[in-house]
């Protein structure tokens, strides 16, 4: 298995620290409001990461924070004349409702900053024990060129960092040792919350969060850290730092990016009027169809939002949709008692069927390929749709449906319809519909109709009867 490594800027054989054990940890968003398409795409991405290693027989500690104070945060309670712990649970909770809609499996743990300031303050401490960080009027901030490889992961020359601030004038920033030195623990505003430490009332810096979170969760090095590439410098950049300073260790053996999310081919911004949270996509289209989006492009590639290639999506993924409901219709006509060996055509389609798991896996194992992964999904429901009658073998109906639905339980893809009534009542709802159509009250055939397209249901007439299907 192949990844893509920011740190070394090429594709890397996966090995782990400990055999089949993963260790990961994912950025997670800073919950003041809905979360907005762009946090969903790395949510999306590396929940089917963690999918294809448990696929594998890997064990996966996956860890994502919460981000609950910031300043941010404090605004918006501020605004609302709220405490900001209400503010940041009423957001981790819509937070996970979404996540849920979107199919994205919980976190082994889903840590909340304010949950660990104590081993924040005991990682500061240790900084400044080692030299790595000073105290100035109850701030603390990391000394940055005390770590010689600060910018490996950005690739960016601490010098040329250092020009670029030299006009750049912060209030504050007189204080620090050097301008580059980023703050670790910062002393509290009147009206902010605080925790009470060596050097002041205040809040932990944001970049330090991540590092004890980590830390805690899964040791002092892990396999794998992802996020977006927004990310990477300076908020990664600086975990390393910290990190690494502190323990004396590799951090993260691998850095996976996704790309971004832009809209109608222009970056996502309040100010440009394209900015939509995920409930807001939700009002449009089933989240399955924004998850089937994010996963039809590499996650390393720019991603373009836009309504057409959602109604593209939607279209792919009910193409799917509708295999796997006609697989379930074949394999009730079929004769499941039938117990004759198969014939050599029959033999073929499965080594077909095999070969393009194969290829999923492959495209799995180069980095991540979902698209390509998607590809050999539709290979298969091109050979099941133009194989497959219902005097096919039973096992060979089944051994399609069960494949079709494995591959995309692997990718989050939830290719079989949920069913919120019982069959019962729909199959006497179509058959009163079909006494009524006999009857000539096609008023009352129309009337069912509706009724059921309401439910989500679709209706089909074919030569071999009523066949129904959910649309939702």
């Amino acid at each position: 298995m192949k990844i893509y490594n920011t740190l070394t800027q090429k594709k890397e054989e996966f090995i782990p620290i400990e055999e089949k054990k993963v260790r990961m940890y994912v950025c997670g968003p800073t919950v003041y409001n809905f979360i907005h398409i762009g946090n969903a795409r790395p949510m999306i991405v590396f929940d089917t990461v963690r999918r294809y290693f448990e696929y594998k027989g890997y064990q996966v500690t996956y860890v994502s924070n919460f981000t609950d104070i910031d300043d941010k945060i404090i605004k918006r309670a501020m605004e609302e004349h709220m405490d900001t712990s209400e503010i940041s649970e009423r957001y981790i909770k819509e937070a996970k409702q979404d996540m849920q809609s979107l199919n994205v499996k919980p976190a082994t743990v889903h840590p909340k900053a304010t949950e660990e300031i104590d081993g924040m303050i005991a990682m500061i401490n240790t900084l400044i024990e080692k030299g790595h960080a000073y105290e100035k009027n109850g701030t603390v901030y990391f000394r940055t060129r005390s770590f010689p490889d600060y910018g490996k992961l950005s690739k960016k020359n601490i010098d040329d960092l250092e020009a670029g601030h030299r006009n750049i004038q912060i209030a504050g920033e007189e204080e620090k040792e050097d301008p580059l030195d980023f703050v670790l623990w910062k002393p509290k505003k009147e009206g902010e919350p605080f925790w009470e430490s060596p050097w002041s009332k205040g809040r932990p810096g944001w970049h330090i969060e991540c590092s004890v979170m980590s830390k805690k969760y899964l040791g002092d090095q892990i396999d794998i850290h992802a996020g977006g590439e927004d990310l990477i410098f300076p908020h990664h950049e600086n975990e390393i730092a910290q990190s690494e300073a502190a323990n004396n260790v590799t951090f993260s053996r691998y850095w996976m990016h996704n790309g971004f999310l832009n809209i109608d081919n222009k970056k996502m911004s309040k100010s440009e009027g394209n900015f939509f949270t995920v409930r807001e996509i939700g009002e449009k289209y089933p989240l399955q169809v924004l998850r089937f989006f994010m996963l039809s492009a590499h996650y390393r590639s720019p991603l373009n939002f836009s309504d057409e290639l959602m109604e593209a999506s939607k279209n792919g993924l009910d193409r799917i949709k509708k295999a796997v409901f006609n697989l379930e219709y074949l394999m009730k006509s079929s004769d499941i008692e039938n117990d004759e060996p198969l014939s050599l055509a029959a033999k073929n389609l499965l080594q077909e069927l095999s070969g393009h798991q194969t290829r999923f896996n492959e495209a799995m194992e180069n980095d991540f390929n979902t698209a390509d992964a998607i590809s050999s999904i539709f290979d298969i429901v091109k050979l099941a749709n133009t194989n497959l009658t219902a005097n096919s073998p039973y096992i060979l109906i089944k051994t399609m449906y069960d494949k079709i639905l494995l591959l995309c339980d692997v990718l989050g893809i939830e290719a079989k319809e949920e069913q919120k009534l019982l069959d019962e009542e729909i199959e006497k709802l179509i058959e009163e519909r079909q006494v009524a159509r006999k009857q000539k009250d096609f008023a009352r055939a129309d009337e069912i109709r509706t009724r059921l397209a309401s439910a989500g249901i679709i209706l089909e007439d074919t030569r071999e009867g009523v066949r129904w299907m959910w649309n939702k």
